[in-house]
């Protein structure tokens, strides 16, 4: 079970093993830990990057209760909530992490679900000051947020490079776990290129796997390399309350290219190329003739997309973009989904055994394109819809994105799923849908299409 709260990782890694004679790269990029006492010590390290890394605390108003609930109607209820016979909205808070990037504009990242639905959002230094942040992006998709501080005296940390670093590379992990305040655990990278199938993520992850001790409170803070150098914000745990040796950390590699977007435009503008993609594996390398089992297989182009204007085709195997290697669906999904909208990208695909170069240019995404909302219909609430098109293989309305926790997530609504009828009655556009449902009694049943299955939902 994988947690989405302040997660990762219990360290299983004792300081003791940092004792070996050779040699390593260090944040001051000396040839050998620094020595203290006799003794290989981290402590030069910590008190640099410690001022970078920071406490986020936040409040949000709880969902009010409705006047319309049955239960206010008892006078032995009533009573308990004072003078205006009803439950007030209460003030919950919540705390996580956050790293300074940028000392000159304030900005701090953090994790998109430490700051969800907050009003207010407090950031506490290591030297006790506190500012009040705002929001500058964020992105569900990738759980990353940007934030904005008072650019006063501040320390930033320097951002490096995940994709250097190697499994059974030591790491740190820095943050604010259950309001202890700053604390330091430290690891390995137990694994790269994770994908846990973590709610919301709609297959933007590659997470950084590490050992390094994290729980509650460290969602957001500072996953580093021996340099000093950010390579990771911490996000996740496995398993319910943490500490079992399993954590994830998004990589800096996907973190620089969402950072770029939410500074220009406060969000993540996704691109697409117009293909579907499924993974690699040994019995299909075989019959495709190709020596290894990696790289995303081409299953099928949408017509009169980047895709087919460039000449791919289905069957064709794709090995690398802009000269990096792919290992798997993921991988291509992610940075093709990261990239600018109108950026050309060079791919290299594997077609009847021979490599071929192809330029191809990035297109908006639908999730990007004007979508339709439902948000009279409470309980469709926080889904969005577009008309499905020749793609998705069925006539209707497509669900685009679903809030978590939102009404319509309840409902068990899901992106991808494609309504293709209301009440028996079919549909084959958005404003077809809102006319059904307008019509509809409270009582109305939903038919779609998910992934080739016929589902029923039952929507009040």
């Amino acid at each position: 079970m994988t947690a989405r709260f302040p997660r990762l990782v219990s360290a299983t890694t004792a300081l003791a093993l940092l004792t070996f004679a050779a040699p390593v790269t260090t944040y001051a990029a000396t040839a050998q830990l620094p020595v203290a006492n006799g003794l290989p010590t981290l402590a030069p390290l910590v008190e640099k990057v410690l001022p970078a890394v920071v406490g986020i605390q936040t409040k949000a108003k709880a969902a009010e209760l409705s006047a319309d609930n049955p239960l206010f109607k008892d006078p032995t209820f009533r009573r308990f909530f004072g003078e205006r016979g009803m439950p007030q909205p209460q003030e919950r808070s919540a705390a996580g992490s956050g790293v300074i990037v940028d000392a000159k504009k304030g900005y701090v990242l953090t994790n998109f679900h430490v700051i969800d639905e907050a009003n207010e959002i407090t950031v506490s230094l290591y030297d006790r000051r506190v500012f009040i942040a705002k929001v500058v992006g964020k992105d569900e998709r990738t759980d990353i947020a940007l934030l904005q501080i008072d650019p006063k005296e501040l320390t930033q940390m320097p951002i490096g490079d995940s994709d250097e670093m190697k499994v059974g590379d030591y790491v740190v992990a820095i943050g604010n776990p259950f309001t202890l305040g700053h604390t330091v655990t430290q690891g390995i990278v137990s694994a790269k290129s994770r994908a846990t199938g973590v709610e919301g993520q709609d297959g933007f992850e590659d997470f950084i796997q590490t050992d390094a001790a994290i729980n509650p409170g460290n969602s957001g803070g500072a996953l580093i390399n021996l340099k000093g150098e950010l390579i990771g914000i911490n996000t996740a745990i496995f398993g319910p309350n943490g500490n079992i040796g399993i954590g994830f950390a998004i990589p800096t590699s996907m973190v620089k290219i969402v950072m770029a977007q939410l500074t220009e435009y406060g969000e993540v503008k996704r691109g697409v190329i117009g293909v579907t993609i499924q993974n690699m594996d040994p019995e299909l390398a075989k019959n495709l003739g190709v020596e290894r089992a990696e790289g995303a297989l081409i299953m099928s182009v949408v017509k009169g997309s980047p895709a087919e204007k460039a000449g791919l085709k289905g069957g064709d195997i794709v090995i690398e973009m802009d000269g990096k290697p792919l290992h798997s669906q993921t991988e291509l999904r992610n940075r093709l989904g990261l990239t600018t909208v109108g950026t050309t990208v060079d791919l290299t695909i594997l077609r009847d055994k021979q490599r071929r170069d192809v330029k191809v240019t990035i297109a908006k995404a639908p999730t990007d394109q004007v979508l339709a909302k439902l948000d009279d219909r409470p309980a469709l609430q926080g889904a969005s819809y577009t008309t499905a098109d020749s793609s998705d293989k069925a006539k209707g309305v497509k669900v685009t994105d679903v809030e978590r926790e939102s009404k319509a997530a309840q409902v068990g609504l899901k992106p991808g799923d494609i309504i293709v009828a209301v009440n028996r009655k079919n549909i084959s556009n958005v404003e077809e849908f809102k006319t059904a449902m307008s019509a509809s009694p409270r009582q109305t049943a939903l038919f779609i299409k998910r992934q080739g299955e016929d589902v029923l939902l039952l929507v009040p």
